[in-house]
């Protein structure tokens, strides 16, 4: 891995975490408002972020009051999510439309982190899947227009590459 690449996904961990842990209240319960989740959408840009996400993920999972279960089902969660959608954008080519699968893959997988707070708080399944999807759909929705633009400035493909 090239140093510019290994220092970009070094950056967005690092992004990740803090955000995270900035509105840490609304990242880790039933109704979730995780804003760093919006670097889910780098993976639409290039497969290359997906070690920045997960990293950030990890990192900021241990900080979750939920202990291992957020280190296993986080973590999976995403390197699931990311990994379904490195494979949906070898054919879709649309950076808006991979933005789109974004959204909807990480919305729907979202029932591993609803399983995860049924364990650990014994809450119903489909009401937390619900709410922890609504959650991730919104900030997902919100943060692909803002991730375009941001690429727009900086292009997110040229720099790590």
């Amino acid at each position: 891995m090239k140093i510019k690449t290994l220092t970009l996904n070094a950056i967005v961990a690092a992004l990740y975490v803090v955000i995270t842990l900035i509105i840490a209240p609304f990242g880790f319960t039933n109704i979730q408002f995780r804003v760093s989740e919006i670097f889910n959408h780098l993976i639409a840009f290039d497969k290359k972020y997906f070690f920045g996400i997960i990293i950030g993920v990890l990192i900021a999972n241990f900080f979750s009051p939920l202990g291992w279960y957020d280190l296993i089902f986080g973590v999976g969660q995403s390197m699931i999510s990311l990994g379904i959608l490195i494979l949906m954008n070898r054919y879709v080519k649309n950076i808006k439309v991979r933005m789109a699968l974004t959204t909807i893959v990480f919305s729907i997988t979202s029932f591993f982190i609803a399983w995860e707070l049924v364990l650990v708080s014994d809450w119903p399944f489909y009401f937390t899947w619900l709410t922890i999807a609504i959650g991730e759909f919104i900030v997902l929705a919100v943060g692909a227009p803002i991730m375009y633009y941001i690429n727009s400035r900086i292009n997110f493909k040229k720099i790590i590459n």
